[in-house]
């Protein structure tokens, strides 16, 4: 059987360590703030919104949510995030995508200010992590990915590392971050031909493709670390499932992240991570 490589370990340090560097900034009378920017009330955004509160009280963080109905006009969410850009006490911004069809998302995002994007959504964080400069912040869960590995002893340097998924959101962060590390990285997608083969050659593999079961028995090789972001809902199972065919490919490898309880425990984390470190740049 494979090693399960669970989240909830991997956050409860982060949030042990975030609690000692929150109190210092609380010491000097920092209070370090998170902004949540919703608009409507999807299920997934709620559902996240609640993981994330219950992190912020853990690490001492505040929140201050903004709330807009579903049918707001794009004046008033960019009057929202201007206004969460000015106030010097709100160190980080979070802000939930998709929007509604209506509202214009690109230029919400270029909207706020990258010094307070703690999810990596600005054209200004994601310059800071192509450019390798503390320019906002990486996507959370793709930073997740890495403090998973990290804090499991999965050793990047180095490795060959397969990334299935070419997301603004996961798979080229991802990527990019993993080569800071020094592994030798190779990106895939789900038109990659001969992608069986290009998975198995890799020490570490990380699946983020957006599709359930792309990665099966004949991707995967004995020895590897397979890392699976995937979030899907099988009807048929009534449950969730990754991209990755779990019980095939479980009994195959070294390791394997769960799902649920695996990388997705981790990026609420990290959105903490940010947040505190947010609030140290700007006291600097």
């Amino acid at each position: 059987m494979a090693e399960l490589l669970r989240g909830a370990p991997v956050a409860a340090s982060l949030t042990e360590e975030l609690s000692y560097r929150t109190r210092a900034l609380r010491s000097r009378g920092i209070e370090p703030t998170l902004a949540i920017v919703r608009v409507g009330e999807r299920s997934d955004d709620l559902a996240y919104e609640r993981g994330a509160l219950k992190r912020a009280e853990r690490v001492g963080l505040t929140v201050q949510r903004v709330l807009l109905p579903a049918d707001c006009a794009q004046e008033d969410l960019i009057a929202a995030i201007e206004r969460v850009n000015a106030d010097a006490s709100v160190h980080g911004c979070l802000m939930f995508s998709p929007l509604p069809p209506h509202l214009d998302e690109a230029a919400a995002r270029a909207t706020l200010n990258a010094s307070k994007d703690v999810d990596g959504i600005t054209p200004g964080s994601l310059f800071g992590l192509y450019a390798r400069e503390a320019v906002g912040f990486a996507p959370c869960t793709a930073e997740a990915v890495v403090e998973l590995l990290d804090r499991s002893c999965v050793a990047l340097e180095g490795s060959r590392v397969c990334v299935v998924g070419r997301s603004l959101v996961i798979g080229r962060p991802v990527s990019l971050m993993l080569q800071d590390r020094n592994a030798t990285v190779t990106m895939c997608h789900t038109r990659t031909r001969n992608l069986a083969e290009e998975c198995r050659r890799a020490d570490v593999l990380v699946v983020a493709a957006g599709h359930a079961g792309t990665i099966g028995a004949d991707c995967v090789s004995s020895g590897q670390v397979v890392v699976d972001v995937g979030i899907n809902w099988d009807d048929e199972a009534g449950r969730l499932v990754g991209d990755v065919a779990f019980e095939e490919v479980e009994p195959l490898v070294r390791a394997i992240t769960p799902v649920p309880g695996g990388v997705g425990a981790v990026t609420t984390a990290v959105l903490a991570k940010h947040v505190v470190e947010a609030a140290e740049r700007a006291s600097a």
